[in-house]
């Protein structure tokens, strides 16, 4: 589902009226001293819509919450619009970024020394003690009330509207087959609902420009196959490890003249692939994707070593990354990172 937003030219008391109807974040109205309404920044109020609900934002929020959800796509594109001030909590952090700074920037974050959950994310009483005005998730199953998170309802009556990307409004950030598009509509949503469109835009045509160069120097070169393997997570069941089927990262690849040896192993994210297909593949690169790894390279050795009849072994051909290769502001540099491994002749 594509986020629909809207400005709204309406008196503030109108707004309010909206607040009142649940439709936004009931942000308090300001008075001036002689106790008169004060208006909505210019440009506001925004209303948008998203995974089925409207929200209306009176102004750019103050206090955003993000949540984990294993991703670290929200915080990179806040950090990359030049937000991070307006983060009380962050609960994103990979410990590595391809963008130089990143990672620091990351860490300087407050995490509102909380107790996450067995997954890693924020738990419902902990959120609502934050107080927010704007809570960020990676999926939409991180308002769902079974899972032991803070529904959007309840956000709603602390004053706090809600956001998760658009095409993981199912309830499971596995549906679908996300694109860089849809990085590019995660920065535009996030860019309108803060009011710093003109950042959104220098980072999308930034980035455009960077994947189209890469794709023109590789253009009708043989597409060589790529394991894509995440380390530091516990997403498979044995075999492999944690192999990349369904996800961002197909996208990549062709961009980066390459194809995921086993994108139809699942419909998933994830695929099971037993030693015995591994031996059997054909893989002439390895992509090794680090969360929280300390020697995510030290994975790549121990493939190659495993699988000694791999064209990627026999070469070394392997590249690490990180933020880069999930939804966000960065695609551009996994896109490079992979085209340099899959044709070092053309660069």
């Amino acid at each position: 589902m594509t986020v629909v937003a809207r400005r709204l030219r309406i008196p503030i008391t109108a707004a309010v009226l909206l607040a009142s109807t649940g439709c936004s974040n009931a942000t308090p109205e300001t008075a001036s001293a002689d106790g008169d309404p004060v208006s909505s920044p210019a440009g506001y109020p925004v209303v948008i819509e998203n995974c089925g609900e409207e929200f209306t934002f009176l102004a750019p929020p103050e206090r955003t919450v993000v949540m984990n959800g294993g991703s670290v796509a929200e915080v990179s594109t806040m950090l990359a619009l030049g937000l991070g001030d307006r983060i009380v909590a962050n609960a994103q952090n990979y410990g590595i970024s391809e963008v130089e700074g990143r990672q620091a920037e990351i860490d300087a974050l407050p995490t509102g020394d909380l107790d996450l959950n067995d997954a890693g994310d924020i738990p419902r009483e902990a959120m609502l003690s934050l107080r927010p005005d704007f809570v960020v998730s990676t999926y939409d199953g991180g308002f769902a009330a079974d899972l032991g998170h803070a529904t959007r309802d309840e956000l709603r009556q602390l004053g706090a509207n809600s956001y998760a990307p658009a095409h993981s409004c199912a309830g499971d950030v596995a549906e679908g087959t996300p694109s860089i598009e849809d990085s590019y509509e995660l920065i535009t949503d996030l860019a309108t609902i803060f009011g710093v469109e003109d950042r959104a835009e220098e980072i999308i045509q930034t980035s455009r420009a960077e994947i189209d160069a890469v794709e023109a120097l590789v253009a009708d070169a043989e597409e060589p196959q790529v394991l894509v393997l995440f380390v530091g997570m516990s997403m498979g069941s044995g075999g492999l490890g944690d192999v990349g089927a369904t996800g961002i990262w197909n996208d990549i690849l062709a961009r980066a003249g390459a194809t995921n040896a086993f994108a139809s192993a699942s419909a998933g994210m994830f695929a099971d692939v037993s030693l015995e297909q591994a031996a059997d593949a054909s893989i002439d690169g390895v992509v090794i994707v680090s969360y929280q790894h300390p020697d995510p390279e030290s994975e790549a050795h121990r493939l190659f070593e495993e699988f000694p009849q791999w064209a990627a072994s026999r070469n070394e051909d392997f590249v690490v990354l990180s933020d880069s290769i999930y939804l966000g502001p960065s695609n551009a540099a996994a896109v490079e990172a992979i085209a340099r491994m899959s044709h070092p002749e053309r660069f």
